[in-house]
């Protein structure tokens, strides 16, 4: 392996010690154009070293900058990459697993942003996963938070997928921009709307998302925070088609707007291991600790619109 003192080091260790190192890197190091040495990879997670969405996330950035990329195998603690041009086009990546695809997203598309041309991410894997954005709170939060600095991507969720074999698709359509608008949230405003989608796919039953809606509902009600009286809460109930998923899964996302253009979300997974209920009760738990907090932006977008 390449020990190019040209290499800026970079400690995977560090705070958490988990993945999200890893995408920072690898997305600022295509940007500023400068190789790096990522050692300890994950070294603060019970099974450390690179998983199939870290690996699949380094050999796109990558493709799309025509970088070269060395020590990437799977369960390596270390890596060097050095970045290309980045260019654009049409690019493709697949976890082969319930890796997420979001997460494929917050390494590549800030670097794609960037390209001389218009690119497609075409993304496979896990739609709806765990330790991860669902594919409806990528779409419909940080899509949307984005926007406020100038990019306007669109996207096509082909498919949804799920733990333990995703199969889930999407499609980003990303125009480049030559630079970032300069913006200033410190006006939440008041709540104006709260819209939701709960689903189920699969052998679910649509009782499920329908059990979810209604915990969410009546954990909002006995919650009675003032943010939210005189609101009506709209969740739009429903089972995805045969064709629009793979496998079993249910969730439920939820997006809070405000008079000041604010969008704050509360969602959850659902799991075999906890009620229908207990889900419900989760999202609802998560959207009132975005709006009760006082922020402009929820905990899970706050990272990612400072990247």
């Amino acid at each position: 392996m390449s020990q190019d003192t040209g290499y800026r080091e970079i400690d995977g260790s560090v705070m958490e010690g988990g993945g999200q190192i890893i995408r920072i890197t690898g997305c600022l190091s295509a940007l500023l154009q400068v190789p790096v040495n990522i050692v300890r990879i994950r070294a603060g997670r019970a099974s450390p070293g690179l998983k199939a969405q870290h690996l699949t996330g380094l050999h796109l950035i990558k493709d799309i900058c025509r970088g070269s990329l060395q020590g990437a195998d799977f369960g390596s603690n270390q890596i060097h990459f050095r970045p290309g041009k980045i260019n654009g086009g049409d690019f493709f990546a697949d976890t082969q697993s319930a890796g997420a695809v979001c997460l494929l997203a917050q390494i590549a598309l800030p670097v794609a942003l960037f390209a001389p041309q218009p690119s497609v991410l075409n993304l496979r894997g896990g739609t709806n996963a765990d330790m991860a954005p669902q594919i409806d709170a990528f779409t419909e939060v940080f899509l949307q938070n984005l926007k406020h600095f100038g990019p306007n991507v669109e996207y096509e969720v082909v498919k949804k997928g799920f733990f333990p074999k995703g199969g889930g698709e999407i499609n980003l359509f990303v125009n480049p921009i030559r630079s970032l608008q300069p913006i200033q949230l410190d006006n939440p405003g008041k709540l104006i709307s709260v819209e939701g989608w709960c689903f189920c796919a699969g052998s679910l039953p649509i009782k499920v998302a329908e059990s979810i809606t209604r915990a969410f509902k009546e954990e909002l009600r006995q919650a009675d925070s003032p943010a939210l009286r005189g609101l009506r809460v709209n969740i739009e109930t429903y089972k995805e088609a045969p064709n629009a998923a793979f496998g079993n899964g249910s969730g439920i996302v939820v997006v809070a707007k405000t008079s000041t253009g604010c969008l704050l979300g509360g969602s959850a997974l659902g799991s075999p291991k906890e009620s229908t209920e207990e889900t419900g009760r989760k999202a609802a738990h998560d959207l009132l600790e975005a709006i009760e907090c006082g922020g402009c932006v929820d905990k899970y977008v706050q990272d990612q619109m400072v990247l």
